[in-house]
């Protein structure tokens, strides 16, 4: 008899981002050449400076078990970090060390959720919390921000979600997918409807926050509502803004009965990070270095070349993003349309397989971010794929037409 699967495994959709990169590295290996923007990760190389910190950790023998917790050296050099960059102050105490930001989100929910608990999780999300939040035990209220609110969370669109049942909010800002980033004025405003509803609490995932254009800063809520802190977990970590996504190393703080909680589920499943990539975050978080500046610079090269590439294809339209490395293109002025083969683009999925199978060129479809009608594109890239790339779209775009009965309609008009 096969072994049966639970049913809340099966009711869980693997990560749509995770899913595309399946897909293109399976058509890489029958022989397609793909041009790539579907996965958020950093082309470049983690710096050297980090790599050389692991490696005199290794040979010098940190390569054992650390505490659940992580190590303490690194959680003061996140302390001393979140003291001097983003003004709030959390004791080495107050922090725990995950595999990674996204594992250290899910604990942090495991940790807190009872069956039925409501989490409030904005437009365009990540693809990862509604899912998260449904395997434990949690339901995602999915509060919509759309492009007339420059895809951000007003007091209004809070206000209307929240319920008795209600206990988190996840706000990601940076945000992936639009790199939209909320201002002093706008996180206060949040913190007046927050105020009003003590039994909400906030996660900020502030992975993108070094990653940043035209003086769009981070803003950690609690540095300018301090009486927030009793109730925020911030999640940050390692992976974006110092190439390291693959020594999976994040971090969380918040109030110290969650960081138990949370490092008594670390104990009984990861154990710990990996000691000498902890060794090697100490490095990226106190070393002078000009490798992120570098790593920025080139994000906003490439960021201006993507946009302007987009907005000249027909059908589409692109804003600039305010940090991240991800452009959120708006594409429904192509759905309705017929491809050469006669097939017709009814959603932003059907466009995603139209320029995959057309152009081989990767991306994701909006409404795996709870936004239809969008397309994100990463251009953690070179700016050669990038040129490449948006002239593929272009070209394949160019050859939608209007559906027969569009045109029916404009000869009868």
């Amino acid at each position: 008899m096969p072994i049966p699967i639970s049913a809340k495994v099966q009711k869980l959709r693997p990560s749509p981002s995770m899913a595309a990169k399946q897909r293109v590295l399976e058509l890489e290996a029958a022989g397609r050449n793909i041009l790539d923007f579907c996965l958020g990760e950093p082309d470049f190389d983690t710096p050297e400076y980090i790599i050389a910190a692991a490696e005199k950790a290794m040979r010098s023998g940190d390569t054992h078990y650390t505490s659940a917790q992580g190590k303490l050296a690194l959680r003061q050099a996140v302390s001393r970090k979140l003291e001097v960059e983003n003004g709030v102050s959390y004791d080495p105490s107050e922090i725990v060390i995950g595999n990674g930001a996204k594992q250290l989100i899910f604990e942090v929910l495991a940790a807190t959720l009872s069956e039925g608990d409501e989490v409030i999780v904005p437009t365009p999300y990540w693809v990862s919390y509604p899912d998260i939040v449904s395997l434990n035990g949690g339901v995602p209220v999915i509060a919509t921000c759309g492009p007339e609110v420059n895809f951000k969370l007003t007091p209004e669109i809070l206000e209307a979600a929240i319920t008795g049942r209600t206990r988190w909010l996840i706000v990601n800002s940076p945000s992936n997918p639009t790199g939209a980033v909320y201002t002093k004025d706008e996180w206060l405003a949040l913190v007046e409807v927050l105020e009003r509803h003590p039994q909400v609490a906030v996660l900020t995932d502030e992975i993108y926050e070094k990653i940043f254009y035209e003086g769009n800063l981070t803003i950690t809520p609690t540095s300018i509502a301090p009486a927030l802190k009793d109730r925020c977990v911030v999640v940050n970590g390692m992976s974006k803004a110092y190439a390291m996504t693959g020594w999976r190393v994040g971090y969380a703080a918040g109030p110290v009965e969650v960081i138990k909680a949370v490092t008594k589920l670390l104990s009984q499943s990861t154990s710990c990070p990996c000691a000498f990539a902890q060794t090697a975050a100490i490095t990226a978080l106190e070393a002078e270095h000009p490798a992120v500046d570098e790593m920025l610079a080139a994000y906003s090269e490439r960021r201006k070349l993507i946009v302007d590439g987009l907005s000249a294809a027909p059908g589409i339209t692109c804003a600039l993003p305010d940090a991240a490395f991800y452009v959120f293109p708006d594409v429904r002025a192509l759905l309705g349309t017929v491809t050469p083969a006669g097939r017709r683009i009814a959603t932003d999925i059907d466009l995603v397989d139209y320029l995959l199978d057309e152009a081989s060129v990767a991306v994701m479809d909006g409404t795996s971010y709870g936004t239809p009608g969008f397309l994100r594109l990463s251009f953690a890239a070179s700016n050669e794929n990038i040129r490449a790339g948006v002239a593929a779209i272009a070209a394949a775009v160019a050859q939608l037409t209007p559906a027969p009965q569009t045109l029916e309609k404009a000869d009868q008009s």
